[in-house]
């Protein structure tokens, strides 16, 4: 975690403190009781060719094979690069996309291919913060008619009436009930999301998918929608899958963290052994490129890939991070790993990766450089120096 990142963070929960949220009906669960059940889940978008017959020729394998679950009252956050199947994993957990293949069960209920009316009664239950506080609010209708519309959808009629509702969800995001008859257009970023959170927070859900809720604010902003976010799971016992690509605001809010990239988990364990104990080698790249408060300290590794992601529409055969890793070898191409528990590991920390890493973020005998015109550069300015 960077400096300014742990100083914001630490410096927003000493702020004023959000608004007592014994208002939300109290709904803590039993610690450990599975809530939400994911395997297999796949997603492919379908590619048309021809100019007169439209056929389909490939397709985007977007989410290929994730397997996860999410118990009642955790937070589950959930990292990788742009483009790695994060945010389409998120919209298929809220059926707001259609699954290609797979199981989405929720609260022992298959909700896969559920249609309309069988998904009616469990859609208060699940809710989502989009990413963009700008574009996720309608701009033509005011900050009460947007918290109180999943009211009036699921026929929800609180005590006191909806209005009462409403300002009592804005107090509790911090901000003022007054702004009841406001529009989007008048609220800054950060006051935006807050809007998002109480529109989330209004029909009392059990589950909470996070889609990068942060990365549109500034620091300081982020700061304090996070610590919202935390004390609203914590106070009212709301799971949450927190997606984002911040590892340092994923390390401050989740108690568990599932690594992706390209499509596949390669890596999901408790925030301490994630952080500390990495065992797949994408998770240590990851991890060494995470901003640190003192860049010439040498006490951490560093690790530094070469190229993109590979395109999901014709993936590596194998292992998907094998044309970028160092540790690459035959078995890599032809096999693809399972998603196990390693030995050594603790109890739920599974990796899929032939040959694992040491568990340790120690700094090495030497960087590993895969770029060849970042090693040319770098050579070159060695022989100068």
């Amino acid at each position: 975690m960077s400096e300014q990142q742990q100083q914001s963070l630490e410096k927003a929960s000493t702020l004023e403190p959000t608004p007592s949220l014994a208002k939300v009906p109290e709904q803590r669960p039993e610690p450990g009781e599975r809530l939400l059940e994911v395997t297999g889940l796949r997603k492919y978008f379908p590619i048309n060719g021809g100019f007169i017959f439209q056929r389909r020729v490939g397709d985007v394998r977007a989410v290929d094979g994730v397997d996860f679950h999410i118990d009642k009252g955790e937070a589950l956050g959930m990292v990788g690069e742009s483009g790695c199947g994060k945010s389409t994993t998120g919209r298929l957990v809220t059926r707001l996309l259609e699954p290609t293949d797979g199981k989405v069960v929720y609260a022992g209920q298959d909700i896969t291919h559920a249609d309309r009316k069988q998904l009616a009664p469990i859609r208060s239950e699940i809710q989502m913060i989009f990413q963009d506080p700008y574009a996720s609010l309608n701009p033509r209708q005011t900050v009460g008619t947007i918290i109180s519309g999943p009211m009036e959808v699921n026929h929800l009629n609180p005590p006191g009436g909806r209005e009462k509702r409403v300002r009592e969800l804005l107090e509790i995001v911090g901000l003022n009930p007054e702004h009841y008859n406001r529009f989007p257009h008048e609220f800054s970023g950060g006051q935006r999301q807050r809007i998002g959170v109480a529109r989330a927070l209004a029909l009392n859900p059990k589950l909470i998918v996070a889609d990068e809720p942060v990365s549109a604010l500034d620091v300081s902003i982020q700061a304090q929608v996070v610590n919202l976010l935390q004390q609203v799971q914590q106070e009212l016992g709301i799971a949450f899958l927190f997606i984002a690509h911040d590892l340092a605001i994923v390390r401050h809010f989740s108690q568990r963290v599932a690594v992706m990239y390209l499509g596949k988990i390669v890596e999901v364990g408790d925030r301490d052994s994630i952080y500390n104990k990495p065992r797949h080698p994408y998770t240590h790249a990851l991890l060494s490129a995470a901003p640190e408060a003192d860049p010439d300290d040498d006490g951490r590794e560093r690790i530094r890939l070469a190229g993109d992601v590979p395109s999901p529409i014709n993936p590596p055969s194998g292992c998907r991070f094998r044309t970028r890793c160092w540790k690459a070898q035959d078995l890599c191409a032809s096999e693809e790993p399972p998603l196990i528990q390693l030995g050594g590991s603790k109890d739920g920390h599974l990796t899929a990766c032939h040959f694992p890493e040491e568990p340790t973020v120690a700094a090495r005998d030497e960087d590993i450089v895969l770029d060849p015109a970042l090693a040319a550069i770098e050579e070159a300015a060695d022989k100068t120096l």
